[in-house]
């Protein structure tokens, strides 16, 4: 495992997708600063300055593309929530990777496929975590609701040691996972879920699909259940 230091960048992800070629399986990026932070969807990710984590992990697991790689997402979430775990915290997960704690999301998963015309060069998968912020900051993010781990604590919280157990937390299992797949964490995923036997709204680009959250499959997959009985899965959406 090789670590990059940056002091200041767009995005972890954006610079380990330019240098990709020339970066090594299990690269992990980090940058104090992140101005140009994105999140699922395209959405921003808000930079709540130094003190938090910016993060990428360059993967290039095979020479070509796997069914189970947009699980690593889901695996990444039931890692973290490990991690903030160990600080005493009951982090829940939402469909398909957001991490809440006390109902406040804590952190954001974005996983990006690299490829060149046909041929798969690896994965760039980024994660933001609120570490040390400033309530004041928190409460100021327009659509959704936010935290910190030092807000939870309520101390300040040692970036450096966050950051060395979440990487090796997800190193410590990864070619489990990469052999077996999202049935490997199925249960673990499940056990902390905060969305299902509920009613949801799940926007997938411009439309709406509701409907009751009945399971999730071996593959990740969401199942709801509409009025009618009938049933959809889900590999990809924004639970609102």
């Amino acid at each position: 495992m090789k670590i990059i230091g940056l002091e200041e960048t767009d995005s972890t992800n954006n610079y380990a997708k330019i240098n990709i070629d020339t970066l090594a399986d299990r690269t992990v990026i980090h940058a104090k600063r992140q101005n140009a932070g994105r999140g699922r969807l395209n959405r921003k990710w808000v930079n709540l300055g130094e003190g938090n984590l910016f993060m990428s992990l360059v993967l290039k697991p095979s020479n070509f593309f796997n069914e189970i790689y947009p699980n690593i997402t889901q695996y990444l979430s039931v890692v973290l929530c490990n991690v903030l775990e160990s600080y005493g915290l009951k982090p829940q997960i939402k469909w398909p990777n957001d991490v809440l704690v006390n109902g406040k999301k804590i952190a954001g998963i974005l996983s990006e496929t690299v490829m060149q015309g046909s041929l798969f060069k690896g994965l760039v998968l980024g994660i933001g975590v609120n570490l040390n912020a400033k309530q004041a900051d928190v409460d100021s993010i327009p659509d959704k609701i936010v935290t910190s781990l030092n807000l939870e604590l309520k101390t300040d919280i040692n970036l450096e040691e966050f950051k060395n157990k979440l990487t090796d937390e997800f190193f410590k299992n990864y070619d489990k996972f990469l052999e077996n797949g999202f049935v490997m964490i199925k249960n673990e995923y499940i056990n902390r879920n905060c969305f299902l036997n509920k009613e949801l709204n799940v926007q997938l680009f411009n439309n709406i699909e509701s409907g009751f959250a009945k399971g999730i499959t071996d593959n990740g997959a969401l199942i709801l259940q509409n009025a009618n009985n009938e049933e959809s899965v889900l590999t990809i959406g924004d639970i609102l």
